[in-house]
């Protein structure tokens, strides 16, 4: 093998191998590998993530797929995702990332969750539980999704929740854009959802289980009357909480309470959002002073 290939990949082993010390002897680590089908496989993922709506995507995945792994908290409000041991698995200092093996013992480390998500299926879904195989109608479907959200219904109800409920002032242009272009990118997949019961063909993928966490926090960004509004979104997002493998990936790092946000008035729910608003804000700051 080429002696610079060599190198880079010895310099990235040795960078994974001192960051999982650090994380030894500073993170709680949690390991998920319950299931039947999770004991009979191994596996050297770590997952590092929050409870946030990208967040839980991988986690959710990791469990469909029974695939066992590791998961350490990343607490958000401190900026431990800007740390340098942080850094050097996401340069870019987001949650969630990953790291693995591959099959020749090579260390690897992803960042993006779309990214992640087309990783893990191609390396562990093989039977293709929830996925589809490459080259067919089916697959190219699901990227078409995947990238959807990943471009539009993320970037998007992100700026509502930032307008409606971290922002210092109340701007009514930024909450109002944002959260029509939402109900907008909601309407796409109410539509999509009446003809089919998935995203895309007879059962559920990473474009589902990438959409799920942000329409399940649609009170957050200000989304009123969504039952009325979105029944067949609304019936999906139903239909998929009954999967045990979501339900479990839901709830991690820690407890999943969107839904239980949306019955909340506005009135609690802008309570809730002062203590976040206040270190949104500080990181916020903190980055324009860099």
């Amino acid at each position: 093998m080429n002696p610079t290939v060599l190198h880079t990949q010895s310099i990235l082993k040795a960078s994974l191998l001192e960051t999982h010390h650090k994380l030894q002897s500073s993170t709680k680590h949690l390991t998920h590998s319950t299931s039947d089908t999770m004991a009979s496989q191994n596996s050297d993922i770590h997952l590092y993530t929050a409870q946030t709506p990208n967040g839980i995507k991988v986690s959710i995945l990791l469990e469909e797929l029974g695939v066992p792994y590791k998961v350490t908290a990343i607490d958000i409000s401190k900026d431990v995702q800007k740390e340098p041991w942080f850094l050097e698995i996401n340069p870019n200092g987001r949650i969630p990332a990953l790291t693995d093996k591959l099959e020749d013992g090579t260390p690897i480390a992803l960042f993006e969750s779309g990214a992640i998500m087309q990783y893990l299926v191609e390396r562990y879904d093989k039977d293709h539980k929830v996925s589809y195989p490459q080259g067919s109608k089916e697959y190219y479907q699901t990227q078409s999704w995947l990238f959807w959200q990943m471009g539009g219904l993320g970037p998007m109800q992100g700026q509502a929740n930032h307008f409606t409920r971290y922002a210092p002032e109340k701007i009514e242009y930024g909450i109002n854009r944002y959260q029509n272009e939402t109900r907008r990118l909601y309407r796409v997949m109410d539509a999509q959802l009446a003809k089919n019961e998935y995203l895309v063909g007879d059962r559920p993928t990473i474009a589902d289980f990438s959409c799920w966490g942000w329409v399940a926090a649609h009170g957050w960004c200000g989304i009123k009357n969504f039952e009325a509004q979105f029944p067949h979104l609304n019936a999906w997002l139903n239909r998929l909480l009954e999967r045990p493998g979501l339900e479990k990936g839901r709830h991690v790092p820690s407890k999943h309470t969107a839904l239980e946000l949306n019955k909340l008035s506005e009135e609690e729910l802008e309570a809730k959002a002062v203590s976040s608003r206040a270190w949104v804000q500080k990181g916020m700051a903190e980055d324009a002073k860099k």
